[in-house]
């Protein structure tokens, strides 16, 4: 599925958020408090947009490796990443975000923007993000939640059911990737949820900080 959608998944990102996603991705980075010498892993990466975010920020990561399963994605990211002349810097690895091809206390922060709830074992990405990290490694996670507000709420989960969807397929020739978006969305833990969850895997300093009224979350958290 998204290897199917990958030839138009950043025009559909930008388009279905109203550009907000770049925001959100942004302000992922600037959690982390880069200081310019940080190794930084992107997992669930995709197209690379976050990891092309984490190397042109200023203090940027000095190194990024980012990893997915999905080949059409990272044959995408790559093409992005050669455009902006950062192929020294990035490098793109298909992997699996439970079983990392990545040395133990290796990286100094960690991002996952909207891949977490597309991980069949969470549990387990977050035991491998705890082996990867380095002593006092900084993780950063974003994901899209439903907002809390009645209000907001209501309006969200029409956009989100009814509108996106139909935009997605559109747009994407796919019949069943924008369906799955809500889906995948409703049936991943609520922000308490997935505090506890990282809680419960060792980390420390956990957080989930409401983005946008609330549709999506920022996750920050630290290894001890």
């Amino acid at each position: 599925m998204f290897d199917a959608i990958a030839g138009r998944y950043d025009l559909l990102n930008h388009l279905l958020s109203a550009g907000i996603d770049r925001v959100w991705r942004r302000r992922a980075i600037r959690a982390l408090a880069l200081s310019g010498s940080e190794r930084v892993l992107d997992l669930c990466t995709g197209t690379a947009d976050v990891a092309i975010e984490a190397r042109t920020a200023v203090p940027a990561a000095a190194r990024v490796v980012g990893v997915d399963f999905a080949r059409a994605m990272l044959k995408v990211g790559r093409t992005k990443v050669r455009q902006n002349r950062l192929d020294d810097t990035i490098s793109l690895v298909c992997g699996d975000a439970t079983s990392l091809p990545v040395a133990t206390a290796s990286v100094d922060a960690v991002t996952i923007a909207f891949g977490i709830r597309n991980v069949e074992r969470p549990e387990a990405a977050c035991d491998e993000i705890h082996r990867v990290l380095r002593p006092g490694g900084r993780l950063a996670v974003l994901e899209f939640a439903i907002p809390r507000s009645p209000l907001v709420r209501s309006a969200y989960l029409i956009y989100f059911r009814l509108v996106l969807p139909r935009i997605g397929r559109l747009l994407s020739r796919h019949s069943v990737a924008y369906d799955y978006l809500p889906a995948s969305v409703g049936a991943f833990a609520t922000p308490d949820e997935f505090e506890k969850i990282l809680t419960n895997h060792r980390f420390v300093e956990v957080r989930a900080d409401p983005l946008t009224l609330g549709i999506v979350f920022l996750y920050t958290a630290r290894k001890r």
